[in-house]
Formats: C-alpha cells, sequence, structure tokens
C-alpha cells in the first residue's frame, strides 16, 4: 500500500511540472489535425478511385 501511495504521490508531482498548452494552442493544434487527417483521406480516396479506374481498364 505504501507503495500505491508514493506512487500517486510521485505522479502528481510530476504533472504539476507539465507545461500545459492554452487554449489556443490545443485549439489550433486540434485544427491543424482534423485539417490533416481530411487531407490524407481524400488523398487516398483520390488514389483508390485512379486504382479502381485503372483496373477497371484493365480487366
Amino acid at each position: 500500500m505504501n507503495k500505491l501511495i508514493k506512487y500517486i504521490r510521485e505522479s502528481i508531482g510530476e504533472l504539476k511540472k507539465v507545461t500545459w498548452p492554452t487554449k489556443k494552442q490545443t485549439t489550433t493544434y486540434t485544427i491543424v489535425v482534423v485539417a490533416m487527417s481530411i487531407g490524407v483521406a481524400i488523398f487516398f480516396a483520390i488514389l483508390d478511385w485512379f486504382f479502381n479506374l485503372g483496373l477497371g481498364i484493365i480487366i
């Protein structure tokens, strides 16, 4: 039980040292991640469409 309490106290101490992002940074990073995810999804959708088109011509 002592080890668990020590672990929790040390974890809380480490979390106090963390520099958390601001609300603006979090919003910006979220927008970047969503935009990049959409961009990559569109890229692969177009790539898939071209492959299907190519296979349709071959077959």
